[in-house]
């Protein structure tokens, strides 16, 4: 019964890490790229080592599975967004089908500071408050 679960588990890996791989092959840009092996091959790694642990059936190795399977659900998404990042701050352009960009003028390339808000628009209101402020200093004649 152990073998069955061992080899539906194992297989479905492999399968979720293929899926990676032809991902990385056919995804356009390198945004995409990194969200599907993130996602895929994350799962892919967890259910081979959950099919390890059902194998081998040793509380020792179970504990290191899980902890394993613990760092890759932990630091994977995070490297992940660390790398889409870089890679919007460095330049890498987007696919010239992509709907949306929710980073487009809220990033001073300046200052290398993200805001919440347009930066452009944050400009013109700090211009404008400094424009009231001399037209207050400024004295009457």
């Amino acid at each position: 019964m152990t073998d069955i679960f061992v080899a539906i588990f194992s297989l479905s890996g492999a399968i979720f890490i293929l899926f990676a791989s032809i991902g990385l092959i056919r995804m356009p840009d390198a945004y995409l790229r990194i969200s599907v092996t993130t996602k895929a091959a994350t799962l892919g790694i967890g259910l081979l080592l959950l099919a390890a642990t059902i194998h081998f059936q040793d509380f020792s190795i179970t504990t290191r599975v899980f902890a394993i399977i613990l760092f890759i659900l932990l630091t994977a998404p995070i490297s992940a967004h660390l790398i889409g990042r870089a890679s919007y701050f460095s330049g890498v352009k987007l696919w010239k089908h992509s709907i949306m960009n929710d980073l487009e003028g809220k990033y001073d390339k300046v200052t290398q500071e993200l805001k919440s808000e347009d930066v452009e628009e944050l400009k013109k209101r700090k211009k404008k408050e400094k424009e009231k402020e001399l037209i207050k200093k400024k004295p009457l004649k």
